[in-house]
């Protein structure tokens, strides 16, 4: 007889068999898929209408930065199915001029994801009809969660009370906060409170 294929083992083979699926791995139980960029939008909606796989939702949309890689970003989604109770990963890869296909007709959710991807990483989606900025300030330069991305950013935000209005300035920094020269207070404390107490009938040896 042969072995009884689990819930996963058949997603698995069902997913293998969809348009634009370049592999198929398993990492502590979930399926990640790796798909082609220019397929993806026919893929989701493979991945939604088929009914073994049937992912109604998608979870979320991120973006993660590889500078060393070529292309140097992934665009992540994450997949439930509620019907079938399983989730899935898609990754596709771009750089940060190729587009990938928006998939905001398969889930409108979608376009929020996007422009947070956008906002934070710089990776542009076609066919997205309201690609802007949704967490960063009007007039950001920059995507601040690319790895080359200063810590410090480029500019500071204060309200001048002068001029009565909020101002960016470049960023000022007023002490070398990665240089410490004095003790930490716990390397400074040599006791705690409450301490006294298990201290209390003890001898103190002298010698």
């Amino acid at each position: 007889m042969g072995e009884t294929l689990t819930a996963v083992d058949e997603l698995q083979v069902a997913v293998a068999e969809l348009p634009g699926v370049l592999s198929v791995t398993r990492e502590k139980g979930e399926l990640i898929i790796h798909a082609a960029c220019q397929d993806v939008v026919g893929l989701m909606v493979a991945l939604r209408d088929d009914p073994r796989c049937r992912f109604e939702q998608m979870m979320d949309l991120c973006g993660v930065d590889w500078p060393a890689r070529s292309p140097r970003f992934e665009v992540v989604y994450n997949l439930l199915s509620v019907a079938l109770n399983h989730r899935v990963r898609v990754i596709v890869t771009t750089d940060a001029v190729a587009p990938v296909p928006s998939v905001h007709r398969v889930w409108p959710a979608a376009t929020w994801w996007e422009r947070e991807a956008w906002d934070l990483f710089g990776i542009v989606f076609s066919d997205q009809p309201d690609l802007r900025r949704i967490l960063t300030d009007y007039g950001f330069e920059g995507h601040p969660l690319r790895k080359d991305f200063p810590l410090t950013g480029y500019v500071e935000v204060r309200y001048d009370e002068e001029r009565k209005q909020v101002v960016y300035e470049p960023v000022k920094l007023t002490q070398d906060f990665r240089n410490f020269d004095f003790l930490s207070p716990w390397e400074a404390m040599t006791s705690l409170p409450g301490d006294e107490k298990a201290h209390e009938g003890r001898k103190v040896i002298t010698p």
